[in-house]
């Protein structure tokens, strides 16, 4: 019988594929503002997801779980700089969320 975990890690792998090949021109901006979070959070949530197992990983290998190459890679290859609509949309999200901006 099929694991749900099966299943989900095969999601997770199926979204980081669409992300980071299919669709890296998706800012990690523009899924904050849509989505409310980025590849950058899944990274955190997979180190969160190893140290709640007793694994102890650095913020970068998290990165590089996530976006399949070191991050400072794929930032060179396809982040851009924010623009001021972007900042903004940004910004208003977190003061509605009640985070810090």
């Amino acid at each position: 019988m099929i694991e749900a975990t099966e299943l989900q890690a095969a999601v997770l792998r199926r979204l980081l594929k669409h992300l980071n090949e299919e669709r890296p021109d998706v800012q990690n901006i523009d899924l904050m503002n849509l989505a409310g979070f980025c590849r950058n959070c899944l990274a955190d949530w997979y180190r969160e997801a190893a140290a709640e197992r007793g694994l102890d990983l650095t913020k970068e290998e998290s990165r590089q779980a996530i976006y399949g190459v070191p991050f400072e890679e794929w930032k060179a290859q396809h982040q851009k700089e924010a623009t001021p609509e972007q900042l903004a949309a940004f910004h208003a999200a977190r003061q509605h969320d009640g985070h810090a901006a």
